[in-house]
């Protein structure tokens, strides 16, 4: 465990950590990212330097504590500079996803009174150029990449070079600033809005503050909340989720302050699995979009692969299932006997397997943020990569319970983190949280706060939740998303849908029955993976709607949809299905920008089409009534 020193000033701050790694270890690589193809270190000096010309950069352009500055970039070093200088005055960062569309960055900007944007190209400069007209606190546009903006003629413009060139100034200038500011710094100070994903709504910011972070750092980072045994700094973390998601700032801004780990930032969200192959991280966090892509990678390179190759596979990974089926039954450690099998599998099958996904060096890893099927999970135990399924939310500054190395309860979310208490509320199963990170309330919206934090303090998570062996956490799923069939069946859809979802020919699930008299389904094909599928039979297709729409495609999500339906009860099985046209797109308002399905939006945009599924008995060629059945595709 790495022991964080005490604070210089009364309050513990992030930047505080900083500072005290530059002084202890000022050589030290904090980070690295790629300039021009190559890795290039930057040092905890440089890292506090940059911190400090940030705030000294917003003291010249007049910002107070209290005031907001907004972030809208992918993830790199800019990023971490921009919100620690920005905390450095006692200032609160705002993030926004790269993927937010002008309309969601006008709804942010002007919720939270940003007076500065730090945006990192043109295509983000543009967006906000677009609607800086509806955000009348908007003062500055701070860009990073110069390509296509420095030639734009606009008053609130600035680069990054002329921002940092500012706080060179007014750092000569009065070079104690910021020290008179840490002075006055106090726990309750917000330090940044976390907006959520607005899956019911608008998005909320979430306020988060000194003491709700150094709380979840201690648990999350220090406690080893996030990965067992905690992080240190001979550690390597890939950093390629949005920063703006809490998770992602625990996983890179506070677990690199706090126990020194080394941050590499990705090129892009597309070329992450190239990164992490490159990188070879030895912590590794994911959502489980991220780890059923990887899985369904694996499956689809085998099924292509030569004979022997696919024999090779099959004996180790049986070998494999046994070997994690023993790790599971000791809580996810080995035993004697399974370590032999392991290191004998290692030579044959499990260090190329785990290379080739980028995972070979992985000692901890970690799945959080949605429900993740058990399958999915098992099969990286199978090749020796325990991955820790936790739980938290931005309104808890993600913590409240994991599974700890020794105690893994596969299909659960884990324990509650010591100092965290967790209940069920009585009648409803939900999940009640209470500790020192819950947030401080919801960005001008107090009623919103008075809805979800009651008068005793515990936090209403509106998920709901059960007990297994009476120490572990199970998430059945959201409370408004559980399904009443008109029989009276309360069903989750997360369960099916995660089932279907670790296929990998299946991108997207979304089950419906609620006051209906069986379940339906809209399903989204992976299209990597079908179109492999399709070339191997050599199904001939164009576009992304036409391979949905061929027969042979049908048939496969017909068998995988029977498969699960197999495995529940009648009233659970899924009785027709149709094909989404498109991917779903998070532009297209079908998404949220971590990914999540916008359930109520396409349930209202396909309302008819989903109505369709409950009349007539259409069916594939050949079906019987037993059939799953299939009706006419969905218009995404």
């Amino acid at each position: 465990m790495t022991a964080v020193a005490e604070p210089i000033t009364g309050t513990w701050t992030l930047v505080g950590a900083v500072q005290r790694r530059a002084q202890a270890a000022p050589d030290g690589v904090a980070m690295r990212a790629k300039r021009l193809g190559i890795w290039r270190d930057i040092t905890w000096a440089d890292y506090a330097d940059q911190v400090s010309l940030v705030g000294h950069a917003l003291l010249s352009l007049g910002i107070e504590p209290g005031d907001r500055i907004a972030i809208h970039a992918e993830n790199r070093p800019e990023w971490l500079f921009s919100d620690l200088g920005t905390n450095s005055v006692r200032g609160i960062t705002v993030g926004l996803y790269p993927t937010n569309p002008a309309p969601e960055v006008a709804y942010l900007l002007a919720d939270s009174g940003a007076r500065i944007l730090i945006a990192e190209d043109q295509e983000q400069v543009d967006k906000a150029l677009l609607i800086e007209g509806q955000c009348p606190a908007l003062e500055r546009i701070v860009y990073l990449e110069p390509r296509g903006v420095a030639t734009i003629d606009h008053p609130k413009l600035m680069s990054w070079e002329e921002f940092l060139a500012r706080g060179h100034a007014h750092r000569e200038a009065d070079p104690r600033a910021l020290d008179r500011i840490a002075e006055q710094a106090e726990p309750g100070d917000i330090v940044t809005l976390v907006y959520t994903s607005g899956t019911t709504g608008p998005p909320k910011g979430a306020m988060l503050s000194n003491a709700n972070v150094e709380f979840a750092s201690n648990v999350i980072v220090d406690g080893g909340g996030l990965y067992d045994p905690p992080p240190n700094p001979s550690d390597v973390i890939l950093s390629y989720l949005p920063l703006c998601h809490v998770a992602e700032r625990a996983v890179t801004t506070w677990t690199n302050a706090v126990s020194g780990a080394v941050v590499h930032f990705a090129e892009s969200i597309d070329t992450v699995t190239i990164n992490i192959r490159e990188v070879q991280p030895t912590l590794f966090f994911a959502v489980p979009r991220i780890w059923e892509k990887l899985k369904a990678a694996v499956e689809v390179r085998m099924a292509a692969a030569s004979r022997i190759k696919k024999l090779n596979y099959g004996i180790w990974m049986k070998v494999g299932n046994g070997i994690a089926k023993t790790m599971l039954a000791n809580g996810g450690k080995h035993t004697l006997w399974s370590r032999i099998r392991y290191a004998v599998g290692y030579v044959f099958l499990y260090r190329a397997l785990r290379e080739r996904l980028g995972l070979r060096r992985v000692r901890a890893a970690a799945s959080a943020a949605a429900p993740i099927s058990p399958d999915v999970l098992f099969f990286f135990f199978t090749m020796g990569v325990v991955i820790n399924e936790l739980y938290g939310m931005t309104e808890n500054s993600a913590v409240a319970t994991s599974n700890r190395r020794g105690r893994i309860k596969l299909g659960t979310v884990g324990e509650p983190h010591p100092g965290v208490e967790v209940i069920l509320a009585d009648g409803t199963g939900e999940i009640l949280t209470r500790h020192p990170g819950t947030f401080a309330g919801y960005w001008g919206k107090p009623d919103a706060t008075a809805e979800t934090i009651d008068a005793d303090g515990w936090l209403h998570t509106g998920d709901v939740g059960e007990w297994v062996d009476g120490t572990h956490l199970k998430i059945v799923d959201r409370i408004k998303d559980i399904i009443i069939t008109a029989g009276g069946k309360n069903i989750s859809p997360s369960e099916l849908e995660n089932a279907l979802k670790s296929s990998p020919f299946i991108r997207e699930a979304i089950v419906i029955g609620d006051q209906r008299p069986y379940l339906t389904a809209l399903i989204g094909i992976e299209e990597d993976t079908v179109g492999q599928w399709a070339r191997a039979k050599r199904i001939p297709y164009t576009t992304y709607r036409d391979l949905s729409e061929k027969e042979d495609v049908l048939r496969l999500v017909q068998g995988i949809i029977a498969k699960v339906n197999e495995a529940t009860a009648r009233v659970e099985n899924i009785r027709k299905f149709r094909m989404l046209t498109k991917a779903l797109d998070h532009e297209d308002g079908e998404l949220t920008a971590t990914q999540k399905v916008k359930r109520s939006a396409l349930t209202t945009a396909f309302e008819p089409l989903i109505d369709d599924m409950y009349s007539g008995a259409d069916r594939l060629p050949g079906g019987d009534q037993s059939d799953v059945i299939v009706v006419e595709h969905a218009e995404a």
